[in-house]
């Protein structure tokens, strides 16, 4: 009897935020189902494929918030005026129906509550599992940046020439294309490597956060520089390959690479890269500890 009186008024007093949980899966749930079947079957434009890296984002979000929640509800309740502005703003966004401004409301909406309910503390407390909500939000970002990445084209399709050619494999290279065996092969701007780029920084983001290595300036510099370096050699080797297995007529092994699973399996071991590059300068400084072990026999004279 106590458990079922216990109940109802756990609804009574929970009901404002189940209304609001309610909302958002009505709102939210069918476009986040329309952005993973789209990642995972590649259904979805190729500026929206950029964002598939929210695939494990969103869940490592979610995990970070649930894993907070303690700390949300010790926060005082307070309303910053800034939530009102943002949920209107969310509200007004998704009403327009256009698919760019629904993508971009949800991120708003979720950083609108939390200054609604727990204020600035509040954004603070949620500022990390936001921010990877809203860079895994698809957005026309992709779309603006492939005008500019003709000279990373050239540079690809340069390399790769030239690293066919020092195997033997006669090669010609104009511009973004590459001639071998009267077989044509472009690198086009979605093939310049700025969705594996993507998915190291944000990967990377994700890994100083877990390690807590984002409180050293050095070891956040040192592995987006070096996730940054592993990322454009990955996706050089790549297209050498693609290039390879085209101009010598190995079209399954193009196709796995190029639009299969191949070229996910690509993707996880460059990833893979990232995790032993962070694993190896979160090592503990072996100069560092040369200093302290020779000052302490110095003070133990």
């Amino acid at each position: 009897m106590l458990s079922r009186q216990r109940f109802p008024s756990l609804i009574e007093r929970q009901w404002p935020n189940l209304l609001i949980l309610s909302l958002l899966t009505l709102l939210y749930v069918p476009l986040i189902l329309h952005w993973i079947d789209g990642w995972v079957n590649k259904s979805i434009s190729i500026e929206h494929e950029y964002f598939s890296h929210a695939l494990i984002g969103f869940p490592f979000a979610a995990y970070l918030a649930w894993s907070d929640r303690k700390k949300w509800q010790r926060l005082p309740d307070q309303a910053h005026p800034l939530g009102a502005i943002c949920l209107l703003v969310s509200v007004a966004f998704y009403a327009t129906g256009t698919a760019e401004l629904v993508n971009l409301s949800f991120p708003l909406m979720l950083a609108g509550l939390c200054l609604w309910f727990k204020g600035m503390p509040g954004l603070r407390l949620q500022g990390f599992p936001l921010l990877l909500v809203l860079l895994g939000t698809p957005n026309s970002v992709p779309y603006m940046l492939t005008p500019y990445t003709l000279p990373l084209q050239e540079f690809i399709a340069g390399t790769a020439g030239f690293v066919l050619l020092q195997i033997g494999i006669p090669v010609q290279v104009e511009g973004v294309y590459i001639f071998v065996n009267d077989r044509l092969v472009e690198v086009a701007p979605y093939c310049a490597g700025l969705k594996m780029l993507f998915t190291s920084w944000y990967v990377s983001l994700m890994l100083l956060y877990w390690t807590g290595a984002w409180r050293s300036r050095r070891k956040v510099i040192t592995l987006l520089i070096g996730a940054t370096f592993i990322s454009v050699t990955a996706n050089i080797v790549r297209n050498t390959l693609l290039t390879f297995f085209h101009g010598t007529g190995r079209d399954g092994a193009f196709h796995l690479l190029h639009e299969s699973w191949g070229g996910d399996v690509y993707s996880a071991c460059m990833l893979g890269l990232i995790v032993l590059f962070l694993n190896f300068i979160d090592r503990p400084d072996a100069t560092l500890a040369t200093e302290t072990t020779t000052s302490e026999d110095t003070d133990n004279e």
